[in-house]
């Protein structure tokens, strides 16, 4: 299956984990790039993503 996650998703555990559902948030979001890791899941890569990277200076 593949999964595209978008740079809200992908920054989430670099967000304040003290709120419940934004840890929550980022324990899922580790759990599927840890899946995709080893292969279980495919990443969708879009030129959105680079061009939101691009323009973040953070």
């Amino acid at each position: 299956m593949r999964v595209y996650l978008d740079n809200c998703c992908l920054n989430r555990p670099f967000d304040d984990q003290s709120l419940l559902t934004i840890r929550l948030e980022t324990e899922a979001i580790l759990d599927i790039q840890e899946k995709i890791k080893s292969g279980h899941l495919s990443f969708g890569w879009s030129y959105i993503l680079d061009f939101e990277n691009n323009a973040n200076p953070f």
